[in-house]
């Protein structure tokens, strides 16, 4: 399986992704590098998956990723509901062009 490791150890990724959820859902998009959001975008995939299902199994799931309960309840409860009859894709990406610092490509990712 192939994964972009960011620069990153296991350790520091894993806490980077959850940040990364935790204002996705918080805040419905957020500002980020290419990299970044590409990566993510497949966990933020999955969690509207388990939060369609909806069950106390899937709920504990998403709590191992994402910090914050009240995130988790609003995509419970709203995000969910919005995404039933999609099977997927539920980001997009835009693009916003190089950062000034280190000209990394920055986009924008959001809910479709």
């Amino acid at each position: 399986m192939f994964y972009r490791k960011l620069g990153r150890d296991s350790s520091a990724r894993k806490a980077l992704f959850r940040s990364l959820l935790t204002s996705f859902f918080a805040h419905g998009r957020i500002e980020t590098t290419e990299a970044k959001a590409k990566e993510v975008s497949k966990l933020i995939d999955k969690m509207i998956t388990l939060a369609k299902r909806g069950d106390l199994h899937a709920r504990r799931q998403v709590l191992a990723y994402i910090m914050d309960e009240n995130v988790i309840k609003a995509l419970f409860d709203e995000v969910a509901l919005k995404y039933v009859d999609r099977q997927g894709g539920y980001t997009r990406i835009l693009k916003l062009g190089p950062r000034r610092g280190d000209a990394a490509p920055m986009v924008i990712l959001e809910l479709v």
